[in-house]
């Protein structure tokens, strides 16, 4: 039985404590009245696998909310990034009640986000990639209208402090993210390009691989098979992202791919 299928059907053994299990809770419908919070994290299987796609569906989706409230208002576009998120993940309606539910206990005044992160780290402890697919999601929503305003940006370095990545390393993240979604509209079939439009498409191939244009051959394929392997989606799963965040992590790795043949093509072209 998956995850989702042990928490509807009261698995508690199975359910998180803390911030986390109880908006999870609410948000499935079940009253978490059974002292959960006070066992010791032995006794509730930290780092257990459906222990941590649980924390890590709800505060994706609760932190999704509170960043879409960072610059003071929701936006359309906000909404329409966090359901774009849900129909990647394939959610039934239930799953898509329980995660709009999350989305709108995030936007809450009253918010505990950084008890939410906290918890969220120890779940996931010696878990680096997956944090980095989680933080990714959330700078997703926050560029869903185009822009990363101080205020979201602020508040994304915020989080990632608490996850242990320092400001750079977020910013970097951006720049990716970014990247990334230039490959999943106009970036694809690159090769084809010309032009100012091909000299955008390999300049964010580089971006979205982290590396300059001066790079080596040898440094291109380092980076290329280091993003491929972070966002390799059997291994994520294995680490604790959901299952059906598995399109998700797909779209990622065949972004990665093509911002990579770009490059391989330019150079190739060129006589590299």
């Amino acid at each position: 039985m998956s995850w989702w299928g042990k928490l509807v059907g009261g698995a508690f053994g199975f359910m998180l404590g803390g911030p986390l299990g109880a908006m999870l809770g609410a948000a499935i419908g079940h009253k978490l009245d059974l002292g959960l919070g006070a066992l010791d994290q032995a006794q509730l299987g930290l780092g257990d696998t459906e222990r941590v796609q649980q924390a890590f569906f709800a505060a994706t989706f609760s932190m999704m909310g509170h960043l879409a409230k960072a610059d003071g208002r929701v936006s359309d576009a906000e909404i329409a990034a966090a359901r774009h998120v849900m129909r990647h993940m394939q959610l039934n309606e239930e799953q898509k009640l329980a995660a709009m539910r999350l989305f709108n206990e995030g936007k809450r005044d009253a918010f505990p986000a950084d008890e939410v992160l906290q918890q969220l780290h120890r779940e996931c402890v010696h878990r680096r990639n997956l944090i980095q697919m989680f933080l990714e999601i959330q700078i997703a929503t926050v560029l869903a209208d185009q822009h990363v305003h101080p205020q979201e940006r602020s508040k994304l370095h915020y989080i990632g402090n608490f996850l242990g990545f320092a400001p750079t390393d977020i910013d970097h993240l951006i720049e990716m993210v970014q990247a990334q979604e230039y490959y999943a509209g106009a970036g694809q079939g690159s090769h084809r390009a010309s032009g100012a439009q091909a000299r955008d498409q390999l300049a964010q191939a580089y971006t979205l691989l982290g590396i300059e244009a001066q790079a080596t051959d040898k440094e291109v394929k380092t980076a290329y098979r280091r993003l491929m392997n972070q966002h390799h989606p059997d291994k994520l799963v294995s680490k604790g992202l959901p299952e059906e965040m598995m399109k998700l992590a797909t779209e990622k790795t065949q972004e990665i791919k093509a911002a990579y043949e770009t490059i391989v093509a330019a150079r190739s072209s060129a006589g590299h």
